[in-house]
């Protein structure tokens, strides 16, 4: 049976860091630091958690850090106020471009979406 964590399942077959970073919001150093906290070894695989380590696991994540929905919601209300109090990173948010000084000459089309062609003006002939 898989490793159920805030509606997560975790592959069982990975190692304990590896497997806690399949939750939105934790990244390697963070699982690092909450499997160091608990005492369980990092490298121990998610299969041979017990269920007194997934138990306290549960316990530490939502009692001290903000994973997954809750966490997506803060950072969509963050860009909202941003965009709603009309600041330099808002504006950028809201003409769909880079927000942290990239130039948009050549680059950026992951922010500014697929090509838009504009078409030439006609030659005048004489």
């Amino acid at each position: 049976m898989a490793v159920r964590i805030s509606g997560i399942d975790i592959p069982r077959s990975k190692r304990g860091v590896i497997g806690l970073t399949y939750l939105y919001g934790i990244g390697k150093s963070l699982s690092k630091m909450i499997l160091y906290s608990i005492g369980i070894n990092e490298n121990k695989k998610v299969e041979n958690w017990s269920d007194d380590d997934i138990s306290k696991i549960r316990k530490f994540i939502s009692d001290n850090i903000k994973i997954e929905g809750e966490l997506r919601s803060e950072i969509q209300f963050n860009i909202k106020k941003l965009m709603d109090i009309g600041c330099y990173i808002g504006t950028r948010h809201r003409k769909g471009l880079p927000l942290r000084g990239q130039k948009t000459k050549n680059n950026c089309r992951t922010r500014k979406g697929r090509k838009k062609t504009v078409a030439n003006k006609k030659k005048v002939t004489k």
